[in-house]
């Protein structure tokens, strides 16, 4: 079986020459190959533009949509009629974590089943889906950089 790979660009154009406080945090994203990107800016704490979503909340939302695909793969599976699936996730980030970084997301499904299906059976493929989200599985592996340097 071939590997699976993913690809995600960012572009940011500016200056960091006046220093920390003055160069835009505003980028743009794109995930080939959709046409589309989005506006991204750092989190509001570290400067960032409040109206655009951060990094972290893309892992956050990450790890959330994971859950629920993965969740509706077992659920199908397991002939349960799932007709509704919500999810408030957050992540946390603790100043004094070393290195800093976001040490825990909690996921949060409301989940709406149709039929006689138990309740235990849903939690129960709830955490299946758990251990089988890619995403999740993923958060504490090695991360590796293969930087180019360009000058303007």
């Amino acid at each position: 079986m071939a590997s699976h790979s993913y690809r995600a660009q960012v572009r940011w154009e500016g200056s960091t020459g006046a220093g920390y406080r003055e160069y835009p945090r505003a980028h743009s994203a794109s995930v080939p190959p959709a046409p589309e990107g989005f506006d991204l800016s750092a989190d509001p704490q570290f400067r960032g533009d409040a109206d655009l979503p951060n990094p972290e909340q893309l892992l956050v939302l990450a790890a959330s949509s994971c859950q629920l695909l993965s969740f509706l793969a077992v659920a199908a599976r397991a002939a349960v009629d799932v007709v509704g699936y919500a999810d408030d996730a957050s992540g946390e980030m603790p100043p004094d974590a070393k290195p800093l970084r976001i040490t825990r997301i909690v996921l949060r499904p409301v989940v709406t089943v149709r039929g006689e299906v138990e309740v235990a059976v849903v939690e129960r493929l709830l955490h299946q889906a758990h251990e089988e989200c890619y995403v999740a599985s993923s958060l504490r592996s090695e991360v590796v950089l293969e930087p180019e340097v360009r000058r303007a």
